[in-house]
């Protein structure tokens, strides 16, 4: 029996017109369905996740406008009613009210105090060498690794030692080191891919060191620190640790502590549409500081990898 043997393809020529039996093959139609495959998958897996997070949200913000009657009846079912009494409710009777401002003035401080502090040690950790940088440094990061609560007791101790015990600008203090850690470690790598030649620029035009970093590099730092401000923000306003133990005065709780205190006084009243008002109070500026920030947050996030 003769066989045939099929030629092999020649090359075209240079300057010859490319035909469509030129052109390789794509990839094979596995290939390609495997791919849809784990695209399917993941936006599957995406989409359960949101569904788990967002949906304990909703429901709080509906069980907040129902009365107590319709929140054991039908915890499943829009409200009837709007009850904004409620929320007036939770704002006066609760002392909610009290309980945000004192949050605000909290958390406001110690993030504008976190925030420079941090900066002003990272830029130095990240932009001069001198005996004993990398010690500082992994002290720093080392303190991210300390458990707080095993510094409870002897944080009371010093707090109470320095009178600043039951006190709003003690609370800060307190937060202010409890975040320096963190924010620290972000900002350090965060300096260190902002170009030097800005900086080396700033100091042949005789600008001080001083001026170098709060006019030019801490404007080019912006997506680093509305990045870890926005981490801080959350673990601040979220914090009940802290000011459960340094903070036993009635008048100056925050609102975590509000909340809870909410929750015991009702006693057999069982007031628990003014409670889920209350927990939309206190979760509502989180959200809304995470909506507004959101790409802020991400560009931070990737401002090292990208450069």
């Amino acid at each position: 029996m003769k066989t045939t043997q099929t030629p092999a393809p020649v090359p075209a020529e240079s300057g010859a017109p490319v035909t469509k039996e030129d052109i390789p093959a794509g990839p094979p139609p596995k290939a390609k369905k495997e791919g849809t495959v784990l695209n399917v998958f993941s936006h599957g897996v995406l989409v359960i996740w949101a569904f788990m997070v967002v949906m304990p949200l909703l429901w709080a913000v509906m069980t907040s406008f129902k009365d107590d009657r319709s929140i054991f009846s039908s915890p499943w079912s829009l409200p009837d009613t709007l009850h904004f009494d409620n929320w007036s409710r939770a704002w006066t009777e609760a002392n909610m009210s009290d309980y945000f401002l004192n949050t605000v003035l909290v958390v406001g401080g110690s993030l504008v105090g976190t925030l420079v502090l941090g900066s002003m040690a990272a830029y130095v950790l990240a932009r001069f060498d001198f005996p004993g940088n990398r010690f500082i440094y992994f002290l720093f990061i080392g303190g991210m690794s300390f458990p707080i609560m095993l510094a409870l007791v002897p944080l009371f101790y010093v707090v109470n030692n320095m009178g600043l015990l039951n006190t709003i600008h003690g609370l800060i203090l307190v937060y202010i080191a409890y975040s320096l850690p963190f924010t620290v470690f972000f900002l350090t790598a965060f300096f260190r891919t902002l170009p030097t030649s800005i900086a080396e620029a700033a100091f042949v035009d005789g600008a001080s060191h001083s001026r170098t970093f709060f006019q030019i590099m801490l404007p080019m730092a912006k997506p680093g620190l509305v990045s870890v401000g926005i981490f801080n923000f959350l673990g601040q306003w979220n914090q009940y640790m802290l000011p459960t133990v340094l903070n036993t005065d009635p008048d100056k709780r925050v609102l975590t502590q509000g909340l809870v205190q909410l929750a015991v006084s009702q006693g057999y009243k069982g007031d628990w549409s003014g409670l889920f008002a209350g927990l939309v109070m206190a979760m509502l500026p989180v959200l809304a500081a995470y909506i507004v920030f959101q790409r802020q947050v991400v560009q931070g996030l990737t401002a090292g990898a990208l450069k």
